[in-house]
């Protein structure tokens, strides 16, 4: 029997989302940033998998926060190098 794990249904796992190009703009306008400033985020994370983001995509994570409620970060979904 194999029991299949949904990584992104964990409490300790943030709210992953794929942004769309039109949040992405505004995203690097906003900060005055482009893709290459964003931390990165392997695309065979368990979460990125489960979204289904492929590599390029710009991933909103949200997190709940005892200081300030809520807190937003973004990564840009990069191929792990080869060892």
């Amino acid at each position: 029997m194999s029991i299949k794990l949904n990584v992104l249904e964990h409490i300790m796992v943030p709210d992953h989302k794929i942004m769309s190009e039109e949040e992405i703009q505004h995203l690097y306008s906003l900060y005055h940033i482009t893709s290459e400033q964003l931390p990165k985020i392997y695309h065979d994370d368990p979460a990125v998998k489960a979204i289904g983001a492929k590599v390029g995509d710009v991933i909103r994570i949200i997190r709940t926060s005892h200081t300030a409620g809520r807190a937003e970060s973004f990564r840009l979904v990069v191929k792990r190098p080869k060892k």
